[in-house]
């Protein structure tokens, strides 16, 4: 457990680094907003391109998005994970964000409690199949 710890921060810190959206505040968030926050979902921090968000979700659409970029750190549930592949019939929805009802081709990934996964941004990914009803995990997002 100290490793995933110690591998999170590393690769949370680095993704950070190299991103010219960094912290320009020091920003606190006590456990009793992260746990509601959790619950329904939505940003915790909002920082000049840094952006925490506490997610529960279910299966969905395919999303891109062009200048975000996504470490995920799964906290509860499972997921079929896909990245990557061909979006089937893409659409804007918003702008610099696209999403697709499904991929073809891409990578699979089975998410379970503890696991971290990268998201360059324009990639696409999909939370296909969640056989637990839902997943909940940290969004660290990073934007240019």
């Amino acid at each position: 457990m100290k490793w995933l710890l110690a591998g999170t921060a590393s690769l949370t810190m680095i993704v950070l680094l190299n991103a010219a959206g960094v912290p320009t505040v020091v920003t606190y968030v006590p456990h009793d907003k992260v746990s509601t926050t959790m619950a329904k979902g939505g940003s915790i921090i909002n920082d000049k391109g840094l952006i925490v968000l506490a997610q529960r979700r279910t299966a969905g659409e395919v999303e891109m998005h062009e200048k975000t970029n996504h470490v995920f750190i799964i906290v509860e549930g499972e997921a079929t994970f896909v990245t990557g592949g061909t979006p089937v019939d893409a659409r804007e929805t918003a702008p610099n964000q696209r999403r697709a009802a499904s991929v073809q081709g891409g990578q699979t990934y089975h998410l379970t409690k503890g696991d971290v996964i990268t998201i360059p941004a324009k990639t696409p990914h999909w939370f296909k199949e969640v056989p637990t009803k839902t997943i909940a995990y940290y969004a660290v997002n990073t934007e240019p």
